[in-house]
Protein backbone atom coordinates (compact mmCIF):
# COMPACT_ATOMS: atom_id res chain seq x y z
CA UNK A 1 0.00 0.00 0.00
CA UNK A 2 1.39 3.50 -0.88
CA UNK A 3 0.77 5.21 2.13
CA UNK A 4 2.39 2.14 4.68
CA UNK A 5 5.70 3.53 5.82
CA UNK A 6 8.25 2.12 8.46
CA UNK A 7 10.02 3.56 11.12
CA UNK A 8 13.25 1.86 12.44
CA UNK A 9 14.00 2.85 16.10
CA UNK A 10 17.67 2.66 16.08
CA UNK A 11 19.32 5.05 18.08
CA UNK A 12 20.35 2.72 21.56
CA UNK A 13 23.52 1.81 22.35
CA UNK A 14 23.51 -2.00 23.39
CA UNK A 15 25.54 -2.13 26.08
CA UNK A 16 25.10 -5.74 26.99
CA UNK A 17 27.04 -6.21 23.98
CA UNK A 18 30.22 -4.43 24.95
CA UNK A 19 33.44 -5.29 23.65
CA UNK A 20 31.69 -5.40 20.38
CA UNK A 21 28.82 -2.67 20.67
CA UNK A 22 30.25 0.63 20.77
CA UNK A 23 28.82 4.06 20.77
CA UNK A 24 29.76 4.38 17.22
CA UNK A 25 29.22 0.48 16.17
CA UNK A 26 26.24 -0.57 18.45
CA UNK A 27 24.87 -3.65 18.53
CA UNK A 28 22.31 -2.79 15.79
CA UNK A 29 24.79 -2.28 12.88
CA UNK A 30 26.61 -5.07 14.15
CA UNK A 31 26.64 -8.43 12.33
CA UNK A 32 25.25 -11.27 15.31
CA UNK A 33 23.23 -14.14 13.35
CA UNK A 34 24.07 -15.33 9.65
CA UNK A 35 25.70 -12.41 7.44
CA UNK A 36 23.88 -8.85 7.49
CA UNK A 37 23.59 -7.19 10.34
CA UNK A 38 20.74 -6.64 12.51
CA UNK A 39 19.86 -3.53 11.26
CA UNK A 40 20.31 -4.79 7.83
CA UNK A 41 18.11 -7.92 8.12
CA UNK A 42 15.33 -5.49 9.59
CA UNK A 43 15.20 -3.67 6.59
CA UNK A 44 15.08 -6.91 4.72
CA UNK A 45 12.30 -8.52 6.24
CA UNK A 46 9.99 -5.97 5.77
CA UNK A 47 10.54 -5.06 2.02
CA UNK A 48 7.95 -7.12 0.88
CA UNK A 49 5.20 -5.13 2.60
CA UNK A 50 7.09 -1.87 3.17
CA UNK A 51 9.85 -1.01 0.97
CA UNK A 52 13.60 1.17 1.65
CA UNK A 53 11.89 4.13 -0.35
CA UNK A 54 9.45 4.56 2.78
CA UNK A 55 11.29 3.30 5.43
CA UNK A 56 12.44 6.03 7.83
CA UNK A 57 15.10 5.69 10.31
CA UNK A 58 15.72 7.30 13.91
CA UNK A 59 19.61 7.26 15.54
CA UNK A 60 22.06 8.43 17.11
CA UNK A 61 24.38 11.52 15.57
CA UNK A 62 27.48 8.31 16.42
CA UNK A 63 25.62 5.86 14.28
CA UNK A 64 23.98 7.49 11.54
CA UNK A 65 27.38 7.15 9.18
CA UNK A 66 27.49 3.72 9.71
CA UNK A 67 23.81 3.02 9.04
CA UNK A 68 24.09 5.37 5.63
CA UNK A 69 26.68 2.96 4.96
CA UNK A 70 24.81 0.29 5.47
CA UNK A 71 21.50 0.71 4.08
CA UNK A 72 22.21 2.57 0.83
CA UNK A 73 19.25 1.54 -0.40
CA UNK A 74 17.46 3.79 2.35
CA UNK A 75 17.51 7.36 0.77
CA UNK A 76 20.24 9.61 3.18
CA UNK A 77 17.50 12.03 4.00
CA UNK A 78 15.47 9.51 6.02
CA UNK A 79 17.82 8.65 7.80
CA UNK A 80 18.08 11.18 10.91
CA UNK A 81 20.26 11.61 13.86
CA UNK A 82 18.32 12.64 16.58
CA UNK A 83 19.97 15.85 18.52
CA UNK A 84 19.59 14.65 21.88
CA UNK A 85 17.99 10.81 23.72
CA UNK A 86 14.26 11.77 24.48
CA UNK A 87 13.28 8.54 24.69
CA UNK A 88 10.51 6.32 22.26
CA UNK A 89 7.84 8.80 22.59
CA UNK A 90 9.08 11.68 21.10
CA UNK A 91 11.00 9.98 18.47
CA UNK A 92 7.77 8.55 17.25
CA UNK A 93 6.45 11.53 17.61
CA UNK A 94 9.02 13.12 15.08
CA UNK A 95 8.47 10.49 12.58
CA UNK A 96 4.52 10.98 12.68
CA UNK A 97 4.79 15.03 12.28
CA UNK A 98 7.10 14.24 9.69
CA UNK A 99 5.09 11.89 7.51
CA UNK A 100 1.95 13.70 8.19
CA UNK A 101 3.59 16.85 6.44
CA UNK A 102 4.45 14.37 3.38
CA UNK A 103 0.83 12.15 3.41
CA UNK A 104 -1.94 13.05 5.27
CA UNK A 105 -3.09 9.39 4.82
CA UNK A 106 0.30 7.93 6.28
CA UNK A 107 0.32 5.10 8.37
CA UNK A 108 2.95 4.03 9.96
CA UNK A 109 4.19 0.69 11.75
CA UNK A 110 7.75 0.97 14.37
CA UNK A 111 9.97 -1.73 14.52
CA UNK A 112 13.27 -2.12 16.35
CA UNK A 113 16.36 -2.10 14.44
CA UNK A 114 17.90 -4.78 16.41
CA UNK A 115 15.77 -8.05 16.46
CA UNK A 116 15.44 -11.51 15.28
CA UNK A 117 12.27 -12.81 12.98
CA UNK A 118 13.55 -16.35 11.68
CA UNK A 119 10.14 -16.83 10.21
CA UNK A 120 9.29 -13.50 8.42
CA UNK A 121 6.78 -14.62 6.19
CA UNK A 122 4.62 -15.81 9.24
CA UNK A 123 5.70 -12.50 10.67
CA UNK A 124 4.65 -9.96 7.60
CA UNK A 125 0.98 -11.50 8.17
CA UNK A 126 0.48 -10.06 11.90
CA UNK A 127 2.08 -7.46 10.57
CA UNK A 128 -0.40 -6.81 7.29
CA UNK A 129 -3.42 -7.78 9.84
CA UNK A 130 -1.99 -4.88 11.87
CA UNK A 131 -1.65 -1.83 9.41
CA UNK A 132 -4.99 -2.82 8.21
CA UNK A 133 -6.68 -2.39 11.96
CA UNK A 134 -4.60 0.95 12.18
CA UNK A 135 -6.13 2.23 8.54
CA UNK A 136 -9.43 1.58 10.56
CA UNK A 137 -8.06 4.66 12.53
CA UNK A 138 -6.61 1.97 15.59
CA UNK A 139 -3.32 1.68 17.36
CA UNK A 140 -2.50 -2.13 16.93
CA UNK A 141 0.71 -3.95 18.76
CA UNK A 142 2.17 -7.10 18.11
CA UNK A 143 2.23 -9.26 21.26
CA UNK A 144 4.56 -12.39 21.28
CA UNK A 145 3.64 -15.81 22.53
CA UNK A 146 6.19 -16.23 26.04
CA UNK A 147 7.91 -19.12 26.05
CA UNK A 148 8.96 -18.94 29.90
CA UNK A 149 8.66 -16.97 32.49
CA UNK A 150 10.56 -13.80 31.71
CA UNK A 151 10.35 -10.93 33.88
CA UNK A 152 12.62 -8.62 31.68
CA UNK A 153 9.70 -7.90 29.18
CA UNK A 154 6.68 -5.73 29.41
CA UNK A 155 3.00 -7.88 29.07
CA UNK A 156 0.38 -7.26 27.11
CA UNK A 157 -3.15 -8.58 28.58
CA UNK A 158 -5.71 -9.94 26.02
CA UNK A 159 -9.19 -10.96 26.81
CA UNK A 160 -9.52 -14.33 28.20
CA UNK A 161 -10.10 -17.54 24.89
CA UNK A 162 -7.70 -15.33 23.02
CA UNK A 163 -6.28 -17.64 20.49
CA UNK A 164 -2.60 -16.95 19.67
CA UNK A 165 -2.19 -17.03 15.81
CA UNK A 166 -5.28 -15.50 15.14
CA UNK A 167 -5.44 -12.54 12.23
CA UNK A 168 -7.73 -10.58 13.76
CA UNK A 169 -7.53 -7.99 16.26
CA UNK A 170 -8.65 -8.59 19.53
CA UNK A 171 -8.50 -5.56 22.43
CA UNK A 172 -6.01 -5.10 24.45
CA UNK A 173 -6.92 -4.90 27.92
CA UNK A 174 -3.82 -3.51 29.81
CA UNK A 175 -0.10 -2.93 29.61
CA UNK A 176 1.54 -4.60 32.14
CA UNK A 177 5.22 -3.35 33.57
CA UNK A 178 8.40 -6.34 34.16
CA UNK A 179 7.10 -8.24 36.45
CA UNK A 180 8.47 -9.99 39.14
CA UNK A 181 9.29 -14.22 38.85
CA UNK A 182 5.67 -15.41 40.56
CA UNK A 183 3.41 -12.65 38.69
CA UNK A 184 5.68 -13.74 34.82
CA UNK A 185 4.99 -17.54 36.16
CA UNK A 186 1.23 -16.69 36.64
CA UNK A 187 1.27 -14.93 33.07
CA UNK A 188 2.56 -17.92 31.01
CA UNK A 189 0.20 -20.25 33.03
CA UNK A 190 -2.86 -17.40 32.02
CA UNK A 191 -2.25 -17.87 28.26
CA UNK A 192 -3.09 -14.44 27.66
CA UNK A 193 -0.55 -12.57 28.82
CA UNK A 194 1.88 -12.29 25.93
CA UNK A 195 4.94 -10.09 25.64
CA UNK A 196 5.28 -6.72 24.40
CA UNK A 197 7.91 -6.78 21.67
CA UNK A 198 7.52 -2.65 20.85
CA UNK A 199 6.23 -3.18 17.59
CA UNK A 200 2.96 -0.55 17.34
CA UNK A 201 0.90 0.56 14.16
CA UNK A 202 -1.29 3.85 13.86
CA UNK A 203 -1.92 6.59 11.36
CA UNK A 204 0.00 9.63 11.74
CA UNK A 205 -2.92 11.55 12.37
CA UNK A 206 -3.99 9.01 15.66
CA UNK A 207 -0.68 9.15 17.00
CA UNK A 208 -0.03 12.72 16.70
CA UNK A 209 -3.96 13.43 18.21
CA UNK A 210 -3.22 11.20 21.37
CA UNK A 211 0.32 13.00 22.02
CA UNK A 212 -1.55 15.86 22.17
CA UNK A 213 -3.93 14.60 24.93
CA UNK A 214 -2.09 12.57 26.76
CA UNK A 215 1.47 14.00 26.18
CA UNK A 216 0.46 18.26 25.09
CA UNK A 217 3.89 19.71 25.97
CA UNK A 218 6.02 17.14 23.48
CA UNK A 219 3.07 17.56 21.29
CA UNK A 220 2.76 21.26 21.08
CA UNK A 221 6.71 21.42 20.39
CA UNK A 222 6.47 18.92 17.58
CA UNK A 223 3.58 20.82 16.14
CA UNK A 224 5.66 23.98 16.01
CA UNK A 225 8.21 22.14 13.23
CA UNK A 226 7.56 23.15 9.80
CA UNK A 227 7.45 20.34 7.17
CA UNK A 228 10.05 18.22 6.38
CA UNK A 229 10.60 19.97 2.72
CA UNK A 230 11.24 22.97 4.75
CA UNK A 231 14.76 24.48 4.36
CA UNK A 232 14.27 25.37 8.49
CA UNK A 233 13.43 21.60 9.10
CA UNK A 234 16.66 20.85 10.44
CA UNK A 235 17.33 23.61 12.50
CA UNK A 236 14.21 23.92 13.86
CA UNK A 237 14.57 19.60 15.38
CA UNK A 238 17.87 21.23 17.13
CA UNK A 239 16.30 23.52 19.03
CA UNK A 240 13.25 22.09 19.58
CA UNK A 241 13.67 18.05 19.63
CA UNK A 242 16.02 18.79 23.19
CA UNK A 243 12.72 20.60 25.14
CA UNK A 244 10.50 17.34 24.61
CA UNK A 245 9.71 15.20 27.60
CA UNK A 246 12.61 11.86 28.19
CA UNK A 247 9.26 9.12 28.24
CA UNK A 248 8.47 6.55 26.37
CA UNK A 249 5.29 5.75 23.71
CA UNK A 250 4.48 3.06 26.37
CA UNK A 251 3.92 5.36 29.46
CA UNK A 252 2.75 8.35 27.06
CA UNK A 253 0.74 6.76 24.66
CA UNK A 254 -0.29 3.03 24.94
CA UNK A 255 -1.24 2.80 28.66
CA UNK A 256 -3.28 5.74 28.53
CA UNK A 257 -5.28 5.47 25.15
CA UNK A 258 -8.81 3.82 24.42
CA UNK A 259 -9.29 1.23 22.22
CA UNK A 260 -6.32 -0.25 21.21
CA UNK A 261 -6.12 -3.55 19.83
CA UNK A 262 -3.83 -6.58 19.46
CA UNK A 263 -2.28 -9.39 17.11
CA UNK A 264 -1.52 -12.36 19.25
CA UNK A 265 1.22 -13.82 17.43
CA UNK A 266 1.74 -17.78 17.44
CA UNK A 267 5.72 -18.55 16.23
CA UNK A 268 7.63 -16.40 14.13
CA UNK A 269 10.46 -16.93 15.54
CA UNK A 270 11.64 -13.91 17.40
CA UNK A 271 14.63 -12.93 19.61
CA UNK A 272 15.45 -9.59 21.24
CA UNK A 273 18.81 -10.60 20.87
CA UNK A 274 19.01 -8.63 24.24
CA UNK A 275 22.15 -10.70 25.46
CA UNK A 276 25.57 -12.60 24.75
CA UNK A 277 23.42 -15.53 26.19
CA UNK A 278 20.62 -14.49 23.46
CA UNK A 279 23.48 -15.48 20.94
CA UNK A 280 24.43 -18.13 22.19
CA UNK A 281 21.06 -19.60 22.44
CA UNK A 282 20.70 -19.09 18.85
CA UNK A 283 23.60 -20.43 17.48
CA UNK A 284 24.60 -24.30 16.53
CA UNK A 285 26.87 -25.91 19.13
CA UNK A 286 28.57 -28.93 19.32
CA UNK A 287 28.59 -31.87 21.34
CA UNK A 288 29.68 -30.43 24.50
CA UNK A 289 27.70 -27.18 24.12
CA UNK A 290 29.68 -24.91 22.74
CA UNK A 291 29.32 -22.38 20.40
CA UNK A 292 31.48 -20.62 18.72
CA UNK A 293 32.02 -17.65 16.03
CA UNK A 294 35.90 -18.74 15.95
CA UNK A 295 37.78 -21.52 15.21
CA UNK A 296 37.68 -23.66 18.30
CA UNK A 297 39.98 -26.60 20.13
CA UNK A 298 38.38 -28.08 23.68
CA UNK A 299 39.21 -30.37 25.86
CA UNK A 300 36.54 -30.62 28.98
CA UNK A 301 35.00 -27.34 28.50
CA UNK A 302 31.18 -27.39 27.86
CA UNK A 303 28.52 -24.37 27.17
CA UNK A 304 30.87 -21.20 26.25
CA UNK A 305 30.20 -19.07 23.88
CA UNK A 306 33.64 -18.00 22.25
CA UNK A 307 33.65 -15.05 19.52
CA UNK A 308 37.35 -14.10 18.96
CA UNK A 309 37.81 -13.26 15.10
CA UNK A 310 39.97 -14.86 13.17
CA UNK A 311 42.24 -16.27 16.01
CA UNK A 312 41.43 -19.82 17.21
CA UNK A 313 40.82 -20.07 20.76
CA UNK A 314 41.81 -23.37 22.93
CA UNK A 315 39.65 -24.03 26.09
CA UNK A 316 40.55 -26.47 29.01
CA UNK A 317 38.28 -27.22 31.60
CA UNK A 318 36.37 -23.94 30.94
CA UNK A 319 32.67 -23.86 31.29
CA UNK A 320 29.57 -21.64 30.60
CA UNK A 321 31.81 -18.47 29.67
CA UNK A 322 30.86 -15.84 27.44
CA UNK A 323 34.61 -14.63 25.87
CA UNK A 324 34.85 -12.21 23.28
CA UNK A 325 38.07 -10.65 21.97
CA UNK A 326 38.60 -7.26 20.16
CA UNK A 327 41.54 -5.33 19.52
CA UNK A 328 41.34 -3.27 22.50
CA UNK A 329 38.84 -5.40 24.72
CA UNK A 330 38.86 -9.15 26.20
CA UNK A 331 35.42 -9.85 27.53
CA UNK A 332 35.41 -12.87 29.86
CA UNK A 333 32.15 -13.41 31.89
CA UNK A 334 30.12 -16.05 33.45
CA UNK A 335 26.91 -17.10 30.88
CA UNK A 336 24.45 -16.90 33.65
CA UNK A 337 25.57 -13.12 34.18
CA UNK A 338 25.42 -12.37 30.46
CA UNK A 339 22.56 -9.13 31.48
CA UNK A 340 24.83 -7.35 33.51
CA UNK A 341 27.87 -7.01 30.97
CA UNK A 342 26.31 -3.11 30.93
CA UNK A 343 27.36 -3.11 34.41
CA UNK A 344 31.32 -3.18 33.07
CA UNK A 345 30.25 0.02 30.91
CA UNK A 346 29.18 2.02 33.37
CA UNK A 347 32.52 1.29 35.51
CA UNK A 348 34.08 2.62 32.12
CA UNK A 349 32.12 5.31 32.06
CA UNK A 350 32.81 6.34 35.71
CA UNK A 351 36.43 5.56 35.49
CA UNK A 352 36.34 8.25 31.54
CA UNK A 353 37.85 5.31 30.04
CA UNK A 354 35.73 7.18 27.14
CA UNK A 355 38.26 5.45 23.96
CA UNK A 356 37.00 2.02 24.85
CA UNK A 357 33.13 2.97 24.89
Amino acid sequence: MPNYYGLILAGGRGTRFWPRSRRRHAKQVLTIVGERSLIQSTVARLAPLVPPERLWVLTSPLLRDEIVRQLPEIPQRQILAEPAQRNTAPAIGLAAHILHSLDRDAVMGVFPSDHVIAKPRRYLQFARAAFRAAVQGKIAVLGIEPRWAETGYGYIEFPRGTRAGSLDPVPVLRFREKPDARTAAKYVAAKRFYWNAGMFFWRADVLLHSLQRHLPKTATLLASLPPFSSRRFGASVKETFPRCENISIDYAVLERAGGVVGLACDDIGWNDVGSWNAVYELLPRDHDGNAARSVIVSAGSRGNYIDAGEKLVALLGANNLIIVDTPDALLIADRDRAQQVGEIVRLLEHNRRDDLL
